[in-house]
């Protein structure tokens, strides 16, 4: 157990009660398409889904879900998806996999391997993965007389 999973009482022990020992801990996983899996099996309710996604944080040690305990989760890409892009008032306007949309920030835009487009999402804490179909709804957006002309 780490040290940050230990509470904050006073002389350091634990506001929680202690973790029985039969008590396993989940083996999460989150594929390249932003889907969550526990020990290989597919999470496809939406209940769990939200819960999973709205409690998932990130440090210098990983992605993790704080629960009583420290619950660690293997991505394997990003931890989101954007499914959507599309132009609104001056901008562009992501859908994400959680349900979410928010307004892409074009100054987080990078291309990781394979030419797949990446951008920060929710408030900077994440990175998301461009699917095929918004990578292609990305590229339709460009405006390349602006490109041209920076060039």
């Amino acid at each position: 157990m780490r040290t940050s999973d230990v509470g904050g009482g006073a002389g350091g022990e634990s506001l929680t009660p202690p973790i029985p020992s039969d008590w396993k801990i989940p083996d999460f996983r989150i594929d390249a398409d932003g889907d969550w899996y526990d020990e290989g099996v597919q999470i496809t309710h939406p209940g769990v889904l939200a819960n999973l996604r709205g409690n998932l944080r990130r440090d210098a040690d990983g992605y993790f879900i704080q629960t009583r305990v420290r619950i660690p989760v293997r991505v394997d890409d990003a931890p989101f998806a954007v499914l959507r892009v599309e132009r609104r008032d001056d901008g562009l306007q992501v859908s994400l996999n959680d349900g979410s949309e928010e307004r892409l920030d074009p100054a987080t835009l990078r291309l990781g391997p394979g030419e797949i487009p990446y951008a920060t999402v929710k408030q900077g804490a994440f990175e998301a993965r461009f699917n095929r179909a918004a990578a292609w709804q990305l590229l339709q957006l460009a405006d390349y007389e602006k490109i041209r002309r920076a060039w």
